[in-house]
């Protein structure tokens, strides 16, 4: 239960500790105006599971998206267990290529969605970044889970649980801000 659930011990205490960050109000969080808001960029650690799924997702949805990831080789391939795992859902991840943090080109309008508060953190802290708005995926999952644990080298029960979890969170996340939908 806990690998299929929250990947690991670590992902459970993660979790657990995310909800204080974000009721605290010590998450980094800065929210969006919905109307300003023109490209959904997704934002995890390596951009080869998480992310460059949530961009899968939105992509397919026909919302502008990118992604990257804040400790990353650009140009890396996804991760194969993720490839398999978006594809059970429907969703193909073999032509992503990860993008990362110094790589990544910011517009105006972007919304940077990331994975954990401790990412949250990073974000805030960048120069290049910090100006933009930041929330956190998982609080348009349901239920809500302010912390999204890295699948990568677990268990792929999680790998499954984590993808159907940010897809299940993108669908809902597009409603919020429709200005970023592809014309």
């Amino acid at each position: 239960m806990m690998r299929s659930s929250f990947g690991t011990f670590r992902g459970l205490v993660r979790l657990a500790l995310s909800y204080p960050q974000t009721a605290w109000g010590l998450a980094a969080l800065s929210p969006a105006e919905p109307e300003a808001v023109r490209r959904l960029v997704f934002v995890c650690q390596g951009n080869i599971c998480r992310s460059a799924f949530a961009d899968a997702v939105a992509q397919a949805e026909g919302m502008e998206s990118a992604s990257f990831g804040l400790s990353t080789d650009t140009g890396r391939p996804a991760h194969g267990p993720a490839i398999v795992a978006a594809r059970t859902l429907g969703y193909e991840m073999e032509g992503h290529s990860a993008v990362d943090r110094m790589d990544f080109e910011p517009c105006e309008g972007d919304l940077l969605l990331a994975m954990e508060v401790r990412q949250m953190h990073r974000l805030a802290a960048d120069p290049r970044l910090g100006h933009l708005p930041r929330q956190l995926l998982g609080h348009w999952a349901q239920p809500r889970l302010p912390h999204l644990h890295d699948p990568y080298g677990l268990d792929d029960r999680y790998m499954a649980t984590c993808l159907a979890r940010i897809e299940r969170a993108v669908k809902r996340l597009i409603r919020d801000y429709p200005g970023a939908r592809l014309s």
